[in-house]
C-alpha cells in the first residue's frame, strides 16, 4: 500500500493541539481514505471527528494508531480551501478546527448518496452591464477575461437607476470570468441582497446554472449545492458569509457586496471578517477581487492607499447628476419659532408633501418601538423597573411598562428626585408613524423594522417609516426620503459610528429616484457634521480618506494592528506577562470592562505597526498554546475587532 499514513486535522478546540496528527491507514480503508475525506480517529481515548489532509509515507514513528472509520469517502475539503482555512486561523490567532467547522457544512448522508442534479452551463452573451459606465471598469473586465488577477474597490452610485445596479455589475464581472474558463464566487451579506443577486444571475446565465450557499436554505439544500461546487458541477457560486470558503474549482473572481455590513463579521472564535478572508483568498488563489459598496470602509481605503486595490467610481459631477438631490435641514429658530420643539422642520414637511404628490415617501427613524427610552422629566435619570431594574418603555396610552415583568406600572417615582413625570429623549418608529398619520390624514402609513419586515412597496403615494436596514425598495424608486433624527445615529460610543451612519444614509439614498425625476433626500441634521457633508456631496471616498487619516493619528485599526485580550484580571495579567511585548508593541490595560457573567471582566489592548503585526499574532498564538497545555483559565483574543466601544 502506497503512502500508508494519513495526516488528520482532528476536531480539537485546544490551541496546543492545533496541528495535524499521523494515523495509520488500515488495508480495508485504503481506497476510501482519500485527502479531504471525513474520518473518525481515536484521540486521548475518545473518538473524534477529523479530515484527512494528505497521505504520506511513514515517518520515524511506527506505533501509529489506525484510523477508526472513514465517515465518507467524499473529498469535501479541497487543498486550496485547506490552505485558506490555515491562513485565516493564523491571521486571527485561532485554530484550524474552529475555521474549518464553518468552511465545510455538516454532512447530509442522504444528499451525498443521491444522484447529483444536473446544472446547465451558464449562457454567456456579450452584452454591456452597469460596470461599463465606470472609469477603469473596462480594464478590470478585460483582465478577468484574459485570466488575470485584477483587484478593485467599486464605489457604487446610490441610485435605483442602472448605475446603481451592483448585482448586475457582479454578474457582468462573473461573465467575463466564466468566459475565460474559470469559476466565480459572488457574496452578499444577507438573504435580501442574496435574492437580488440570484435574480440577476438567473436573468444573465439561465436558471440552475449556479449554486447558492446560504445557512437558511436548510441542511440538505446547502450540502447539495456545496457538493455541486466541490465536484465541479457548477462554476458559479453565490452565497452569504460562510460561502467565502466555497470550494470553487479554478477560482478566477471573488466579489463581495457591502463590506461594512456587520453581517460579514463571524460571531464565533476566531472572529474573522469575510472581507479579509476574501482578500486572503484572492492572494492565495491568484484570482480577481471586487469589493463593492455605496460607502467605503477605512479598511478598503487602506488597501486602495497601498495600491493593492484599484478604484472604480464615477466623478462627483456625474454622481450628483444621476443620483437624488441631497439636502440638509436643521431646526432654525430664526425662521420657525417652534423649531426648538419640532422634530420635523418646516422645509422637511414641504419635501414630504411634494413627494407624496409624485409617489411613496420613505422616512428613516433611528429607533424601533414606540417610546423606546424613558427618563425622569426633572433630572433625566433613566426610568427603571422597581422590581427587576430593567429599563422601562412606553406602551402608549397605557403608561410605562417593563418588558420583563409584563403589565404597565400604576405608578413610578424617580429614585433621585422623587418626580413621577416621565419624558422620552428618543421617539421610536411606531410613535413617529402615529404622528405622521395625524399630519397627513388619508395617506397610507406603512411600517418596516426587523420585527415587522416589509419586502417592497408599490408606486402609489404612501408614507413608509422604517428603521435603519429595514427600508423596503419601492417600484420605480421613492419620490423623496427623510432621514429623521439623523444625529442620533452618530451618538453611539463606537469607533465606527460615523462610518456606519453614512453607510445607512447612502443605502436610503440608493432607493430614491434621481434628481432629474424629482427625487430628493432630506437629512434632518446639522450640515456642518462631517458625515452629513459627505452625504450632501455624495463623496464617501473623501470621507474614508479622512477617516483613515484620523484613525492613523489616534492609533486605531486598520492603520495599526490591534489585538484585545479579555478574561479575568488575573488571567489577562498572566497572559501579558508571558508575552514578549518589547517595542514597537504598545500595551493598554488591563482594565475592567462590562461583562455578561457574574465575575468582572478585564481587557488589555495590544497595538503595533502593521509590519510587526504578524509577529505579534504569532507570539500570541504561542502564548495561547502554552496556556492551553497548562489548563490555565481561558481568555479570549480578538484580532482587529470590528467593534471598538
Amino acid at each position: 500500500m502506497e503512502r500508508p499514513v494519513a495526516k488528520v486535522a482532528v476536531d480539537l478546540p485546544l490551541a496546543n493541539l492545533d496541528r495535524p496528527f499521523d494515523y495509520l491507514v488500515p488495508e480495508a480503508l485504503d481506497a476510501e481514505a482519500v485527502a479531504g475525506a471525513r474520518v473518525k480517529v481515536r484521540f486521548a481515548g475518545q473518538l473524534r471527528d477529523g479530515f484527512i489532509l494528505e497521505r504520506t509515507e511513514p515517518g520515524e514513528r511506527t506505533d501509529l494508531s489506525p484510523l477508526a472509520k472513514v465517515v465518507s469517502p467524499e473529498p469535501v475539503l479541497s487543498e486550496p480551501v485547506t490552505a485558506l482555512v490555515r491562513a485565516v486561523a493564523d491571521h486571527y490567532a485561532g485554530g484550524f478546527a474552529d475555521v474549518v467547522r464553518t468552511a465545510v457544512p455538516p454532512r447530509h448522508a442522504a444528499t451525498e448518496k443521491a444522484c447529483a442534479p444536473e446544472h446547465p452551463e451558464p449562457i454567456l452573451t456579450d452584452r454591456p452591464g452597469p460596470l461599463a459606465g465606470y472609469p477603469g471598469a473596462a480594464g478590470f473586465l478585460e483582465a478577468l477575461a484574459a485570466g488575470g488577477r485584477p483587484r478593485a474597490a467599486w464605489t457604487v452610485l446610490p441610485t435605483p437607476g442602472p448605475a446603481g445596479d451592483w448585482a448586475g455589475g457582479f454578474v457582468e464581472a462573473a461573465a467575463a470570468t466564466l468566459a475565460a474558463g474559470r469559476g466565480a464566487l459572488l457574496l452578499a451579506p444577507d438573504a435580501r441582497h442574496l435574492h437580488l443577486l440570484a435574480d440577476a444571475a438567473t436573468a444573465r446565465f439561465g436558471r440552475g446554472s449556479f449554486a447558492v450557499l446560504a445557512a437558511d436554505a436548510g441542511p440538505a439544500a446547502r450540502y447539495r449545492n456545496f457538493l455541486a461546487a466541490r465536484r465541479g458541477g457548477v462554476r458559479l457560486v453565490l452565497g452569504t458569509r460562510a460561502a467565502v470558503f466555497a470550494p470553487v474549482e479554478n477560482l478566477g473572481l471573488v466579489a463581495l457586496w457591502d463590506d461594512g455590513n456587520d453581517a460579514w463579521s463571524e460571531p464565533h472564535a476566531p472572529y474573522w471578517h469575510a472581507r479579509d478572508v476574501a482578500a486572503l483568498r484572492a492572494h492565495l488563489a491568484g484570482c480577481g477581487l471586487l469589493l463593492a459598496a455605496h460607502a467605503r470602509t477605512a479598511e478598503v481605503q487602506q488597501l486602495v492607499a497601498r495600491a493593492w486595490l484599484a478604484t472604480m467610481q464615477l466623478p462627483l459631477t456625474d454622481a450628483r447628476r444621476l443620483a437624488a438631490a441631497v439636502r440638509s435641514s436643521a431646526p432654525d429658530s430664526a425662521r420657525d419659532p417652534l423649531a426648538g420643539v419640532a422634530r420635523l422642520p418646516h422645509d422637511t414637511f414641504t419635501v414630504v408633501r411634494a413627494g407624496l404628490a409624485a409617489g411613496p415617501v420613505l422616512v428613516q427613524v433611528p429607533r424601533a418601538g414606540y417610546l423606546p427610552v424613558l427618563v425622569c422629566a426633572t433630572c433625566r435619570t433613566a426610568a427603571r423597573c422597581p422590581t427587576c431594574g430593567q429599563a422601562l418603555t412606553s406602551t402608549g396610552s397605557q403608561g410605562p411598562a417593563c418588558t420583563w415583568c409584563g403589565p404597565p406600572l400604576r405608578q413610578w417615582r424617580c429614585p433621585e428626585c422623587g418626580d413621577q413625570r416621565l419624558r422620552t429623549p428618543v421617539v421610536g418608529v411606531a410613535r413617529t408613524a402615529e404622528e405622521f398619520g395625524k399630519a397627513f390624514p388619508g395617506t397610507p402609513v406603512l411600517q418596516a423594522s426587523a420585527d415587522h419586515p416589509l419586502s417592497a412597496v408599490g408606486s402609489a403615494p404612501a408614507l413608509v417609516l422604517a428603521t435603519p436596514g429595514a427600508s423596503p425598495p419601492a417600484a420605480g424608486g421613492y419620490a423623496a426620503a427623510v432621514l429623521l433624527d439623523a444625529e442620533l445615529m452618530l451618538g453611539r460610543p463606537d469607533l465606527r459610528a460615523g462610518e456606519e451612519a453614512l453607510r445607512r444614509w447612502l443605502a436610503v439614498t440608493a432607493l430614491v429616484r434621481p434628481a432629474a425625476d424629482g427625487g430628493t433626500v432630506m437629512v434632518v441634521a446639522d450640515a456642518a457634521i462631517r458625515e452629513v457633508q459627505a452625504l450632501l456631496r455624495l463623496d464617501p471616498v473623501g470621507y474614508a480618506e479622512r477617516e483613515l487619516a484620523d484613525r492613523a493619528a489616534a492609533g486605531f485599526p486598520p492603520a495599526l494592528k490591534l489585538l484585545t485580550v479579555e478574561g479575568s484580571l488575573d488571567a489577562v495579567t498572566a497572559a501579558l506577562g508571558a508575552l514578549d511585548l518589547r517595542e514597537p508593541v504598545q500595551v493598554l490595560g488591563p482594565f475592567e470592562v462590562p461583562g455578561d457573567g457574574a465575575e468582572p471582566l478585564a481587557r488589555a489592548t495590544l497595538r503595533c505597526p502593521i509590519p510587526a503585526g504578524s509577529g505579534l499574532v504569532a507570539r500570541v498564538r504561542a502564548m495561547l498554546s502554552v496556556r492551553a497545555a497548562r489548563k490555565d483559565p481561558p481568555i479570549r483574543v480578538r484580532v482587529d475587532p470590528q467593534v471598538l466601544g
